[in-house]
């Protein structure tokens, strides 16, 4: 069997607006596909769409987080339901940084994809993992290692649930989460590190542009409706029409009341 790829990147083109895809592995597997064009490298790039996405099953699990998490429960059953005392040595944690470094680089190319559900799945666990290394790390300095990409984290998950959100055409909704998401980077507990600072700042920019086009996107209610074009017509200075529109309004008022 040839190892020459070069009839498989004349099939694909690089081209910087489509370079994602999904596609279905050999073994049946759904994974994405990633165009690279480096200058004198060309390559493709292939990890799968759900599980690790390396494939890999660490310590029999499938996820390294999972295989941590059951240590500490089989800790708890042998210390009379207590975690005190259980810890993740540095080994471990940078197994457990390695694998959030995978999920993060597949979210960010799900993203590209529109395939939001997984974006919300996979920064659901990244979160968790940062949870739980925060939590039982041995070292301080492994600890506080992924606490400076909360504001980022917290924005991917919650602009994913928000596009969620406008695809089922709910608007409401989706304008709720998109506060929900800022307040809650607005007061997360700060960190000291230039990132935390950085991905706060653009994060709440995010959230602010896309609040905008979900209200841009958003139908108008008739009485929304009808306030627009009482201030159109009382910006243009046609007052006999802004005197109709404001009885309009009014009696829409009087029947829902």
């Amino acid at each position: 069997m040839s190892r020459d790829m070069t009839d498989l990147l004349n099939e694909w083109s690089f081209d910087p607006e489509a370079n994602v895809r999904k596609i279905s592995g050999k073994d049946g597997v759904a994974k994405i596909q990633i165009r690279v064009d480096q200058g004198a490298f060309q390559g493709i790039l292939q990890l799968n769409l759900d599980g690790r996405p390396d494939g890999r099953r660490p310590h029999g699990q499938d996820f390294a987080l999972d295989y941590y998490r059951g240590e500490l429960e089989k800790y708890r059953r042998e210390h009379g339901a207590s975690d005190e005392g259980f810890a993740l040595d540095e080994t471990a944690c940078r197994e457990l940084f390695d694998e959030g470094s995978r999920l993060y680089k597949r979210y960010a190319f799900l993203i590209q994809l529109h395939d939001y559900r997984r974006v919300v799945r996979d920064t659901e666990r990244n979160m968790a993992l940062f949870r739980f290394v925060n939590r039982y790390a041995e070292r301080e300095e492994d600890r506080d290692n992924l606490e400076r990409w909360w504001p980022y984290i917290l924005r991917i998950n919650g602009v994913a649930r928000a596009m969620i959100s406008i695809g089922d055409q709910d608007y409401d909704g989706a304008l709720a989460i998109v506060q929900r998401t800022r307040a809650r980077i607005g007061t997360w507990p700060e960190v000291e590190a230039e990132e935390f600072y950085i991905e706060r700042e653009r994060s709440e920019a995010a959230l602010d542009e896309l609040e905008q086009e979900i209200l841009q996107k958003k139908p108008l209610s008739q009485q929304e409706q009808l306030e627009r074009w009482l201030q159109e017509a009382v910006d243009s200075e046609d007052f006999e029409k802004a005197a109709l529109l404001r009885d309009e309004l009014k009696k829409l008022r009087e029947g829902e009341d």
